[in-house]
This record gives C-alpha cells, sequence and structure tokens, in this order.
C-alpha cells in the first residue's frame, strides 16, 4: 500500500445530525471515526435560524448553534472532525476506497454516509436573499411552521409534498395561497382533494413566482405572473414555503449503491445497511418521507451500531 493512501476504520461523509450522531456513537465504540464535512458544514440546518422541535432545548436553539455543540460532542470522544468533501469513491472490492478533494486516498473498514438531500428552491435572486436572511422563505412547513402561527403564507409546489405541507399550514396560518404552475395538480387524488376541501388555502393554477417582496429583512408579500395571461399581481405574505422536492447529494454513490428513481439511498428496511456489505447509510440521503433532523439523528446512531457490529461479526471470524 502506498505510503501516500490513508487506512482508516470508520469514515463518516457528512457532518449534519446523522454524520455526528454516528460519529459520537463511533467513537465511544472505539471505532476512531474520521468524518469530512463536505462542502456546507452542519448541512442544511446551518441554514435555518430557529430550532424549536429538536429534543433537549426547552429554548430553542439556531441551526448553525446545534451543529458546533454537536460537533464539539463528537469530537469529545474522539472524532476526527476534517475539512474537505468526498469526491470519489470505489466499493467494488473488499477494500472500501474514497478520494478526498479528487486527491488525497483513504481505504476504510465501514463507511456510513450522510450526505443529506437538498431542498430545491426556484432560483430567484430575492428568493435567495431572504433565505439566506432567515427572513421568511422555508423549504419545510414542519420545520418553520409555527414561527407564522396567525399569519398569511405562500406555498409554491403541486406535488404530494407540497398538498401536504399545505395542509399543515392551514392549521397554524390563518391563510395558505398555494401556487400551482400548470392547470392542474401531480398530487395524487386525495391529497388535492384535502387541499381543495381546506377552507382557509386559495389555489392558483397557471401562477408563477415573479419575485419575494420583503423590506430588506423579511419577506412582505409575492410578486406573481399568470402564466396563461401574463397578468402580474402581489400577495401579501409574511412566509414564502418552497415544495417543490429535495435531491439527495448521492451522485457519487450511483455506480455502487441501489438508489431509487429520486436517487435516495435504498436501505435494508430496519437497518442502515446498503447492498454493500460495510457501507451504511444515515440521515436524509435515504429518507424521502420525514426529513426531520432528530429522524436524521436517530439513523445515524443505527448506522454507528450497525458498522459497530458489522467489524465485530469480521473480527470474531479472523480470530476463528
Amino acid at each position: 500500500m502506498s505510503e501516500n493512501i490513508e487506512k482508516v476504520k470508520c469514515l463518516i461523509i457528512g457532518s449534519g445530525p446523522a454524520g455526528y450522531t454516528a460519529a459520537i456513537y463511533a467513537s465511544r465504540a472505539n471505532m476512531f471515526p474520521v468524518l469530512y464535512q463536505g462542502t456546507q458544514p452542519g448541512g442544511q440546518l446551518t441554514t435555518t435560524n430557529d430550532v424549536e422541535n429538536f429534543p433537549g432545548y426547552p429554548d430553542g436553539i439556531t441551526g448553525p448553534e446545534m451543529m458546533i455543540e454537536l460537533q464539539k460532542q463528537a469530537e469529545r470522544f474522539g472524532t476526527d472532525v476534517r475539512n474537505g468533501w468526498i469526491t470519489k469513491v470505489d466499493f467494488s472490492g473488499d477494500v472500501h476506497k474514497v478520494w478526498v478533494n479528487d486527491e488525497k486516498e483513504i481505504h476504510c473498514d465501514t463507511v456510513i454516509i450522510s450526505t443529506g438531500a437538498s431542498a430545491k428552491y426556484l432560483g430567484l435572486e430575492s428568493e435567495q436573499k431572504y433565505l439566506k436572511l432567515g427572513g421568511g422563505v422555508s423549504a419545510c412547513a414542519v420545520c418553520d411552521g409555527f414561527f407564522y402561527r396567525n399569519q398569511e403564507v405562500i406555498i409554491v409546489g403541486a406535488g404530494d409534498s407540497a398538498a401536504e405541507e399545505a395542509h399543515y399550514l392551514s392549521k397554524l396560518c390563518t391563510k395558505v395561497t398555494m401556487l400551482v404552475r400548470r392547470d392542474q395538480f401531480r398530487a395524487s387524488k386525495i391529497m388535492e382533494a384535502r387541499v381543495r376541501n381546506t377552507e382557509n388555502i386559495e389555489i392558483l393554477f397557471n401562477t408563477e413566482t415573479d419575485e419575494v417582496l420583503g423590506d430588506g429583512q423579511v419577506v412582505t408579500g409575492v410578486r406573481v405572473k399568470n402564466n396563461v395571461t401574463g397578468e402580474t399581481s402581489k400577495i401579501p405574505a409574511t412566509g414564502f414555503f418552497v415544495a417543490i422536492g429535495h435531491k439527495p447529494n448521492t451522485d457519487i454513490f450511483k455506480d455502487y449503491l441501489d438508489l431509487d428513481e429520486t436517487g435516495y439511498i435504498i436501505n435494508v428496511p430496519g437497518t442502515a445497511k446498503t447492498n454493500v456489505e460495510g457501507v451504511f447509510v444515515s440521515g436524509d440521503a435515504a429518507d424521502h418521507v420525514y426529513r426531520q433532523a432528530v429522524t436524521a439523528a436517530g439513523t445515524g446512531c443505527m448506522a454507528a451500531l450497525d458498522a459497530e457490529r458489522y467489524l465485530a461479526a469480521k473480527e470474531s471470524v479472523v480470530e476463528v
């Protein structure tokens, strides 16, 4: 083996709640984990101002603060947290090979994937402005809907997730305006019916977002455009929710791991195991249903325990 190749017992790819929780458990099990933070250290939660639904924080906590605390906890038990991201993998042989920044090669006994998924946004400059400011743009109604209680909000999307989130917001907000780009839903009939039958949800078909309006700090409304008539209008709102899907950050694994049609890693039900022995998955890279910090942390725990048992079984075979 080349002197330039590093040997690692447990490599964790990603640094959100799933990755850091996996690191905490792996460290305590003397697996000496190495964690690479990736292109967005801390994951999606670093774009969330207030987290109030994670157990243990009665007064809430900001997303970045929570990630800093999780990192410190992982490092306290010995996790080697590093900057950089994994750009290539080779899971074809007995040794799991990964490359960091297209340069450094690492050979791993186990790999825990916690690369998450990225919310899709419209890409408008005004949308990104208020997203970065934390001033009213969100891609998670369950996470942030509470902050818009008794207010008027707008949600963009036409699928099951958009319909589900619109219905969730309708229980908190005085009015929910749903913008649907086409003249019909993509959602299932039952979800469409649920939205249509909710009094405080207004559905605008053939409608696209032209610009997110605000006062420089927070969202105050949205300018929309009817894509049939070309007519524009302004809708007052304090919250702008985007529900047009997520993209799992799994492209580099597609040649070796089983993925579903949208790119989520398929795990063995009830476990964190993938189709490759010694490679495990946690968090939103495999979860297209819940996508919450607490569920990601739970699967991070599962991945570390599964990796520990995998290594113990291998060591037992060697001893025999």
